[in-house]
């Protein structure tokens, strides 16, 4: 990919990027359990994005 990258392209990855991490603590804890994984998590080397 390029290095200079549209702005709009840029607040699209971030997006991505913030919604890649980890369920916090405090959740699985409140929720027993229940929602431990996050629907959106996502591997840089096996699932690639369409931005």
């Amino acid at each position: 990919m390029s290095r200079n990258k549209h702005v709009a392209r840029k607040y699209r990855l971030l997006k991505k990027m913030k919604g890649n991490r980890r369920v916090p603590a405090w959740v699985v804890q409140r929720t027993q359990r229940k929602f431990q994984m996050h629907p959106h998590r996502r591997n840089w080397r096996r699932n690639k994005l369409k931005v």
